[in-house]
């Protein structure tokens, strides 16, 4: 049997340390280190349960390319997760530095880029016939239906920012008891319409059923404490020219990037002169997805009046090929 002083001393402070750290909490040190005895290594699919991640694809059609379009929205969502990891670690925090802002920003800058950069999955990675075939047995169902991307904007900015825009200057100072109100007159809501009719789409009831009070209470608990906010709270010394950068390539990426990726998937799979086909959950994409409709912007005070008027415009010329 081993003598205790045959272990270097840094093993022993690393012991004495672990003996501490359980007497606080009225804990057997001997007890975890038996635990720890019998425990066996881990093992990289276990740790990131693969064979449950790889298990989760479950195509409801013959069609091969269904495969390929569940396991991106899988993807996507969560890029998604990890974007609201980083903006709950702002919210959770009562005073949040400039350096913790750009870092945590920037992170998710990285994972939008991600997302934008690899949505050619989706617009040339999927064969078109199998897609107009296999989508018909996804209805109503739609990536409209994504409430952690709703949760992404409404952690970033407040509110008033994402009312429909003929609304935004009257809500511009609105209260924590509006909340639950302007709901109603969120811009999504406004896409979520039914081509002919007018009437809200089973996508949007569905969702709404399902999402809207943890949606409402999201947004009442990111009252004070989302990116828009926080970034007012700072002092003007720490608002950085490198923080505001990444900030507007923030509002560049999450509010023309991401929805004209989408848009130039359903140009590519959906546009069928004369007569556009609908989006799965019967959302009137033509209208919803380009930027320049909805005018959605986090931080307008750091775009000018110009780019505000333009928005997206540049990127739907570089990519569409149209205004």
């Amino acid at each position: 049997m081993s003598d205790a002083n045959t272990f270097e001393p840094d093993v022993l402070d690393r012991l004495e340390q672990l003996r501490d750290k359980y007497a606080a909490m009225g804990q057997d040190l001997v007890s975890y280190l038996d635990g720890l005895l019998h425990a066996d290594f881990p093992t990289y699919w276990d740790y990131i349960r693969l064979d449950t991640l790889l298990s989760l694809q479950r195509p409801v059609t013959p069609f091969p390319d269904e495969e390929i379009f569940i396991a991106y929205h899988q993807i996507t969502e969560l890029y998604f997760k990890l974007s609201l990891h980083e903006l709950g670690q702002l919210h959770t925090q009562e005073r949040v530095s400039s350096e913790d802002m750009l870092n945590r920003v920037r992170r998710i800058n990285r994972y939008f880029h991600v997302l934008v950069d690899s949505f050619d999955v989706m617009v040339e990675g999927l064969d078109r016939g199998q897609f107009l075939k296999f989508r018909m047995s996804l209805l109503p169902s739609s990536g409209f239906q994504s409430v952690q991307y709703r949760l992404v904007e409404l952690a970033c900015t407040t509110m008033d920012r994402l009312v429909n825009h003929e609304l935004r200057d009257a809500r511009s100072d609105h209260g924590f008891d509006e909340v639950e109100a302007m709901f109603e007159e969120l811009y999504w809501r406004r896409g979520a319409t039914e081509l002919a009719s007018g009437k809200p789409t089973l996508t949007l009831r569905q969702f709404e059923v399902k999402y809207r009070t943890g949606i409402i209470a999201f947004a009442e608990e990111r009252y004070h404490s989302n990116l828009r906010r926080k970034w007012q709270e700072l002092a003007e010394a720490d608002r950085t020219p490198e923080l505001k950068e990444a900030l507007r390539t923030l509002d560049e990426l999450v509010n023309v990037h991401w929805p004209l990726s989408h848009y130039r998937s359903a140009v590519r799979h959906l546009q069928k002169d004369p007569v556009d086909l609908a989006a799965t959950g019967g959302t009137n994409w033509q209208q919803y997805l380009p930027p320049r409709f909805q005018k959605i912007i986090f931080f307008p005070g750091l775009w000018s009046a110009e780019e505000m008027e333009d928005w997206g415009k540049r990127w739907v010329l570089q990519h569409i090929g149209h205004k």
